[in-house]
């Protein structure tokens, strides 16, 4: 049971590692230091029950609706350009707004819910979530509990490490062409995973 749980635990943290959506809003909030709490708790529960979902066999919906998956692939590309010419819009704006003491904050239901339609319009995070981790979960049996527990915390402890750990580049970050750089390196990677799944259907 042990082993299981801490293979879960590795699991889950190699997939999510992985540069996202996801992950780049949790990095930008963490060098804001705005409601980094609830944006971290926000995203290891959204991953604790896509995890409890796949190991508990849910992933079989998925098969049984077809057209599902194509929808969701969809409204993540379309998604995905918009969030990413928004951050090219910012870096383009000089990285003003980006400036942990410039602009006003943003309240706190706005970044929750754009955390959670970066968790839960990306298809990516399903396939990571529910299709791999609960196929991987199966091989665990009778202890893939235990697995998905260990998911879980290693979503978690990700997550926590990210969006607090990001504190630590704030003094390179202290530079607005930082933020400049930052914002079009995460414009970049969410058009390039946006081409990838319209490309990859």
């Amino acid at each position: 049971m042990g082993e299981a749980a801490v293979q879960g635990w590795l699991v889950a943290i190699s997939l999510i590692m992985a540069i996202g959506a996801q992950n780049a809003f949790v990095l930008r909030q963490g060098l804001r230091r705005e409601h980094v709490l609830a944006v971290v708790l926000v995203c290891a529960a959204s991953d604790a029950v896509l995890i409890a979902a796949g190991v508990t066999g849910f992933g079989l919906v998925s098969a049984r609706v077809p057209w599902l998956g194509e929808a969701m692939r969809w409204a993540g590309v379309a998604f995905l350009l918009v969030y990413g010419g928004l951050r090219f819009r910012a870096a383009a704006r000089g990285g003003e707004a980006l400036r942990p003491a410039g602009g006003a904050a943003v309240p706190l239901g706005r970044v929750l819910a754009t955390c959670l339609v970066l968790t839960w319009a990306n298809p990516h995070v399903y396939l990571d979530t529910v299709v791999l981790l609960g196929s991987i979960a199966a091989q665990y049996d009778p202890h893939r509990t235990a697995f998905g527990i260990g998911a879980g915390l290693g979503s978690f402890s990700f997550f926590a490490a990210l969006g607090f750990g990001a504190r630590l580049l704030a003094p390179v970050f202290a530079n607005p062409r930082a933020w400049v750089v930052l914002e079009i390196v995460v414009g970049v990677t969410m058009w390039a995973i946006a081409a990838g799944l319209a490309l990859g259907g």
